[in-house]
């Protein structure tokens, strides 16, 4: 049963990596439906050559996996509350926000950096979807953790 204290300060470094990637699936989850009801995965697949949603899923979840380990190792031992895994899930999805469509997708994309971009509808939800990945990351790292201990 889950509860509210915080977890004990003796969560390894396999279990952070772990709850980090349960995390992840999770926020992956929520923001891959959002990017499908948007039309997005086909852009998504275009990283890794193809045109296919569900190419694009598949590589989304893949990145959500690895982005929420990272988070699980970077943020895990200060992420001991549903507030601190909230605040610190926020911020790791807008850090996403900057490194993914601003950054990363355009050089792997063969594109110029999209921070000129940064303030227009199409990523500007982007950014509601990475911080919706982030909030829900941190808040399910939570409650695995509070669930493991």
């Amino acid at each position: 049963m889950a509860t509210t204290t915080e977890p004990r300060a003796g969560f390894s470094l396999g279990q952070r990596i772990v709850g980090g990637v349960v995390g992840g699936v999770a926020g992956g989850l929520v923001f891959g439906a959002m990017m499908a009801a948007m039309g997005m995965l086909p852009m998504v697949a275009s990283v890794v050559g193809s045109n296919s949603a569900l190419i694009g899923f598949l590589y989304h979840m893949f990145n959500s996996v690895v982005i929420g380990a990272i988070f699980g190792f970077l943020f895990g031992a200060q992420s001991r509350t549903y507030g601190l895994g909230a605040a610190l899930g926020l911020l790791y999805g807008a850090i996403w926000w900057v490194l993914g469509p601003m950054i990363l997708m355009p050089l792997l994309l063969g594109m110029a950096l999209q921070f000129g971009a940064a303030f227009t509808p199409p990523m500007l939800m982007s950014l509601v979807g990475h911080l919706l990945y982030g909030l829900v990351t941190g808040l399910v790292y939570v409650a695995y953790s509070h669930r493991r201990l």
